[in-house]
């Protein structure tokens, strides 16, 4: 709503001028098309998987403490275990019981400290593709003469005779055939 409103501000006022050149990009197939998109999506796809081998890990040793468990609660009911081995396998059993809780937090802890961390690197990924971005969306502005160019998703409603994308693509280097269009992501 932020946006909008900016965007209809900057266009009122500029209405007000004789003339106004205004153009319209679409950002996700700029952000697609960007040099480091690929790299950046395996980076986050290795990072990903590289907390997921934790996660299993951690995930083997809780199912591992829970078949401790398991065979020590099934010596337990065993009829014929003098009272000492009870006690000692209570006290065994009060251990893993502990051991499991801990590490049933430890494995909660690091899924959320790699969900966190994995939210926060795609976020620092995304910030510095639209810097970029809008160095790139400048200089084809201050070289073609817009006064104002705007994400067409920010306006409910534009014409298409002012997109340009595909210039600012051809500012990036991406040209004609190149170009990723949505669902191209696997080609």
């Amino acid at each position: 709503m932020k946006n909008l409103l900016t965007v209809l501000v900057l266009a009122a006022a500029m209405s007000v001028q004789a003339e106004c050149k205004m153009g319209t990009v679409d950002m996700l197939k700029l952000v697609r098309n960007h040099s480091s998109y690929d790299s950046n999506k395996t980076l986050l796809a290795e990072t990903q998987k590289d907390y997921q081998k934790k996660i299993d890990r951690m995930k083997e040793e809780i199912d591992s403490i829970q078949e401790e468990g398991k065979k020590l609660s099934e010596k337990l009911r065993n009829p014929m275990l003098a009272e000492a081995a009870k006690k000692k396998t209570e006290k065994e059993m009060a251990d893993v019981q502990t051991k499991y809780i801990n590490a049933q937090q430890r494995f909660r802890s690091e899924a959320m400290r790699s969900e966190q961390e994995l939210a926060d690197l795609e976020a620092r990924l995304l910030k510095a593709t639209t810097e970029d971005l809008q160095g790139k969306i400048k200089e084809f502005a201050e070289q073609n003469g817009y006064d104002l160019i705007v994400n067409v998703t920010a306006c409910p409603y534009a014409s298409e005779k002012l997109d340009v994308t595909l210039e600012v693509l051809k500012v990036m280097g991406v040209e004609g055939d190149k170009v990723k269009e949505f669902g191209d992501e696997g080609k």
